[in-house]
């Protein structure tokens, strides 16, 4: 399939998006996939070498909060733990899950720059671009997903390490999982607009045969 150029017609139509925005655009997903690449690295880099504190799950309903005025009754299921030293399971997890979340807003960015490039280029169908959108929902949808069940198993180890649960003998715990369907959703309704990137060119390769 060639590349396709648009052109924008003398009148009626308007460009949302000029050379100048879509610059502007791929300065900016460049930019900030540096910047989030260098936080998510030093968060990792001080998270294992010293103290840090995280919010981690509470599992049980016998946690509960006294004190309550109106005759009201309550229970936590979260809390805020400073750990003077993380242990290296949960520290690798953490690790993982980070490095994750990030791959999937890099894929994003990428995309981004990507869209904004074709648009500056005037070329919006190309070979590989229905491939590089699936790939980019792809990867989002499975690195996020991923980062979030590692984040959440490593937060749960240490609640249970750290003795918050309170378990009592007989009683089996797994992980707690605060899932952001985000991700996932996002990345699929990218891997069906590959899909339609896919069956445009298709339409445009028909449209250029019968010219």
């Amino acid at each position: 399939m060639n590349a396709t150029k648009y052109d924008i017609p003398a009148t009626g139509w308007k460009r949302i998006v000029s050379r100048a925005d879509a610059l502007f655009l791929m300065v900016a997903s460049a930019a900030a996939g540096v910047l989030t690449t260098a936080m998510t690295v030093t968060g990792i880099v001080d998270s294992s070498a010293g103290k840090v504190t995280l919010t981690l799950p509470v599992a049980t309903p016998r946690q509960m909060v006294s004190g309550l005025s109106l005759g009201a009754s309550g229970q936590y299921t979260a809390l805020d733990a400073t750990i003077p030293v993380l242990p290296p399971g949960p520290a690798a997890l953490l690790a993982w899950a980070g490095a994750l979340n990030q791959l999937g807003i890099l894929a994003v960015l990428a995309l981004i720059f990507l869209l904004a490039y074709r648009l500056r280029s005037k070329i919006l169908f190309t070979p590989g671009s229905a491939w590089l959108v699936g790939a980019g929902g792809a990867v989002l949808a499975l690195a996020g997903t991923a980062g979030q069940v590692l984040d959440s198993i490593a937060r749960s180890r240490l609640a249970d390490l750290i003795g918050v649960n309170g378990r009592v003998a007989g009683e089996y715990y797994f992980f707690s999982l605060n899932f952001n369907a985000a991700p996932l959703v996002v990345g699929i309704a990218l891997i069906l607009v590959a899909g339609v990137f896919q069956y445009g060119g298709r339409l445009q390769k028909d449209t250029e045969g019968l010219v």
